[in-house]
């Protein structure tokens, strides 16, 4: 469905002058003022960005369905409440729900804090191997209702698929549980999309991981498009006409 959607390059927010506390503050107001009624879609960076753009889309409260080796629930790390080790304990401060995916690395408080409050479910990637548990996890994301927001740090992936990321993690999500993944909850048409975002992607020069993750982008535009019924639309007014896979 891509062919017959049409979309905007928003250019980069400036951060070079900011404190971390004045960049965060500028990216919410301008994502506050974009259209509600398109597919918001950032690509990072660190994944600190991700609680501003959650408020600024997102404020009556909702799911954050997260890909993710890591829980990323420190209440502040290294000195800041804005490190990337952060962004989820900030979310679930605000009352969100978590649904975590592919978690295999975490502190211990992060542990106890994942077993003490319902608002936090984590599927960790090991289990997921068992198809109870997998089965499980696509029937919670089939099910879900409301307003969600997809934050995908790419280092929840198996590192021998996508190696370019900031903090790799043995283990991960494969391929094809990543797209089943998207596919579950992005084709759920109970689900109001709120925005989604792709973090932590660090080039490499063969560039296989940055291939991975621009795949990764247009299969969940597609899903989203689908379910939407976006591929039944006359291509009347399209962008570009290209043979899709």
């Amino acid at each position: 469905p891509s062919r017959h959607l049409k979309s905007a390059v928003l250019p980069s927010i400036a951060s070079a002058a900011a404190t971390e506390a004045e960049f965060h503050q500028q990216l919410f107001q301008t994502v506050e003022e974009l259209p509600r009624e398109n597919l918001f879609i950032a690509l990072g960076g660190e994944h600190s960005i991700t609680p501003e753009m959650v408020y600024a889309r997102m404020p009556e409260g909702g799911t954050i369905v997260q890909i993710d080796a890591h829980a990323d629930l420190r209440p502040s790390y290294q000195g800041s409440v804005y490190n990337h080790a952060c962004p989820m304990y900030r979310l679930w401060q605000k009352g969100y729900s978590l649904l975590q995916i592919g978690i295999r690395s975490l502190h211990e408080r992060e542990a106890e804090l994942i077993k003490q409050e319902s608002r936090i479910t984590s599927y960790f990637d090991r289990p997921l191997l068992q198809p109870e548990i997998w089965n499980e996890l696509l029937e919670r994301l089939a099910s879900l209702q409301g307003p969600v927001w997809l934050t995908i740090d790419l280092d929840g992936f198996d590192p021998g698929l996508i190696s370019g990321v900031g903090t790799p993690q043995p283990g991960g999500l494969t391929w094809h549980q990543g797209v089943t993944i998207l596919q579950t909850l992005l084709g759920n048409r109970a689900v109001e999309l709120a925005g989604m975002d792709m973090v932590e992607l660090v080039p490499e020069a063969n560039r296989v991981s940055d291939m991975l993750a621009a795949k990764l982008l247009q299969k969940s535009i597609s899903f989203w498009g689908m379910a939407r019924g976006f591929n039944q639309h006359p291509e009347t007014g399209s962008q570009i006409g290209v043979v899709d896979e």
